[in-house]
């Protein structure tokens, strides 16, 4: 990445970490002022450099191999944008000593910098640590470290966890003893929902705070601080435009942002709009199958169908299928779609459902997509049931609080010898119904009586009013 003009006056506040030094010793690199070197001169276990920064536990580089985003991240609250209901809601962040917490939100919202910024703020040294790059044991000495620092210097620790959600149960594990009694201060960092990737003991242990993605608003108030801090030059409609297609990520934002400007430094000539339109929209999707994106499009989806509309149920199968998204799981749930929110009300909904899951499972992509937008707008402008999703759901309450429910005499396989012609229960004994007319005899089918008369609620919608008015005509 290339120097930018205004290097000389971030290198002050904006060195970052790459590595954890587990043994706490630190050499000098050669790149510090003179007053940095100064505050170094201390026993060599002493972890502590005068920068003020959150510096224990890491290794230092040059400021020129880091990515913009990286360079351009603030250390005063002040300077933090987007996320200030935070702080009025949990007011301890701003404190010195604050509790163990876990930031969820998407990514590019500030999750880590805003971690640094509570170290750089309580004074309190920091120590990174990212799950795909170690396990419990390398975890483990990182927490001997802290602890080792905290006796022999008393400075409190914290240790950042990034992708918290990547824990297992073991490595989660191994943090609650010392969370519990306060050998360090925990930060977890997550883009999932904790209440669902993270164990409830060490939730109960930690505060949740949600982070929001960044308004359209924050992004451009960012980006055009780094713009003019780093003498970018990116005109003011091109800083825009970024900022409306950044999703609410300041990091794809300053990422954007940095490939303009090398492209510019590389081609010796500003880029106009129309260029520049290509290169963001390519990477303006904002889609995660595996993250909470995933389950909040298709949700869009379902009620887009159950709401009848097929504009909008294309619109998010559109989204689905352009941010990768498997198209047999959609072919999946339109076949769950087509009896829970259709049924009986249309019976050609469940075959076309299933006719478009082997087809899917068969063609693939991208010719899939047709079948799957023949199935979604016709499931969308369909009638619309859910008295078999109802009918189904209060029969398994009704079962789950009444778990011994006889088979009646007469339907066993077996009937009782009560039962047979010769029985004194003969009159009892089970009717074929293709033996009278119109292939019905009333009779009885359960023991328990009209408790389960209304399970099935059959509706006067498309093909069920016909069911509705013939189970009238038999049985009431």
């Amino acid at each position: 990445m290339p120097a930018y003009k205004s290097q000389p006056e971030i290198r002050e506040h904006c060195l970052y970490q790459t590595e954890i030094v587990y043994d706490m010793q630190i050499e000098q690199p050669s790149f510090f002022t003179d007053d940095a070197t100064e505050s170094n001169n201390k026993t060599e276990h002493d972890s502590s450099i005068n920068l003020n920064l959150p510096t224990s536990g890491t290794t230092y580089f040059p400021l020129n191999t880091a990515p913009l985003a990286h360079i351009a991240r603030p250390y005063k609250f002040e300077d933090f944008k987007g996320q200030e209901h935070i702080f009025k809601r949990y007011p301890f962040l701003r404190e010195r000593n604050f509790p163990s917490v876990v930031f969820w939100g998407p990514p590019g919202i500030g999750k880590t910098t805003l971690a640094h910024i509570l170290a750089q703020n309580s004074g309190k040294d920091i120590y990174p640590f990212s799950p795909v790059m170690g396990g419990v044991a390398e975890l483990k000495k990182l927490i001997h470290s802290a602890i080792e620092v905290k006796k022999t210097f008393n400075r409190e620790s914290i240790i950042f966890i990034d992708e918290i959600h990547r824990f297992n149960k073991g490595q989660q594990d191994a943090l609650l003893p010392y969370v519990e009694n306060g050998s360090f201060t925990l930060i977890g960092a997550t883009t999932e929902n904790p209440r669902r990737s993270i164990n409830n003991a060490l939730l109960s242990r930690t505060q949740i705070i949600e982070l929001k993605a960044l308004s359209e608003d924050s992004v451009l108030e960012i980006l055009e601080r780094v713009n003019g801090q780093f003498e970018i030059g990116c005109a003011a409609e091109i800083v825009k435009f970024i900022a409306d297609h950044s999703g609410g990520d300041a990091r794809r934002a300053l990422n954007a942002l940095d490939i303009l400007y090398q492209k510019q430094k590389e081609s010796s000539c500003k880029l106009s709009l129309v260029e520049v339109r290509g290169l963001i929209l390519e990477n303006a999707r904002n889609y995660d199958r595996n993250q909470d994106r995933h389950y909040d499009v298709i949700s869009a989806f379902i009620k887009s169908l159950r709401g009848s509309d097929p504009q909008a149920a294309l619109l998010w199968l559109a989204v689905m299928l352009d941010g990768g998204e498997d198209p047999v799981f959609i072919a999946r749930r339109l076949v769950i779609f087509a009896s829970e929110d259709i049924g009986n009300a249309d019976i050609h909904a469940i075959s076309l459902a299933t006719s478009v899951l082997l087809a899917v499972q068969n063609i693939g992509m991208p010719e899939a997509r047709i079948n799957l937008a023949q199935a979604a707008t016709y499931l969308a402008s369909t009638v619309k049931s859910n008295a078999v999703y109802e009918g189904i759901s209060r029969a398994l309450e009704y079962v789950q609080n009444h778990p011994n429910i006889a088979v009646p005499g007469h339907l066993k396989n077996r009937p009782p010898a009560e039962f047979l012609p010769e029985g004194k229960l003969a009159n009892e004994a089970y009717k074929y119904p293709h033996s009278y007319p119109n292939n019905f005899i009333r009779q009885k089918y359960s023991n328990e009586g009209k408790q389960i008369n209304d399970f099935y609620r059959p509706t006067e919608n498309g093909h069920e009013k016909n069911l509705k008015r013939r189970l009238d005509s038999l049985w009431n």
